[in-house]
């Protein structure tokens, strides 16, 4: 896996709600941010926004490219879709962070018990 990125769910109450947030919005969601990624050629290499909820990462969604916004921001363009993944504990923080492939959590496949893990 490419270098991804983290971003907080920032106001979501559930992980349910999160993923309402992607219904009806077609293949592909908008995230603006002020300033393109440095190391954006590194994540379009198949990378990851991973979502922190609860202090800890619980899925992802792939990132399919940057794009030039309004005002001179960028977009994050990434697939309408939450991979849940294992979770594992994360700091919140303000905008976004890289997230190396080794220290990325696995997903948690099809028909797998996550357990009592998901917040």
């Amino acid at each position: 896996m490419a270098l991804s990125i983290t971003k907080v769910a920032y106001g979501a109450q559930s992980l349910e709600e999160i993923g309402e947030w992607f219904a009806g919005r077609g293949e592909e969601v908008y995230l603006t941010t002020r300033y393109l990624p440095k190391r954006h050629e590194e994540i379009t290499g198949g990378g990851s926004l991973f979502w922190i909820f609860k202090h800890q990462l619980v899925a992802r969604s792939p990132i399919l490219r940057f794009e030039e916004a309004a005002d001179g921001r960028t977009n994050i363009v990434i697939a309408a879709k939450m991979i849940p993944v294992h979770p594992r504990p994360k700091r919140a923080h303000q905008g976004w962070r890289y997230l190396e492939a080794k220290d990325a959590p696995r997903d948690i496949a099809d028909g797998e018990d996550s357990g009592d893990l998901m917040p």
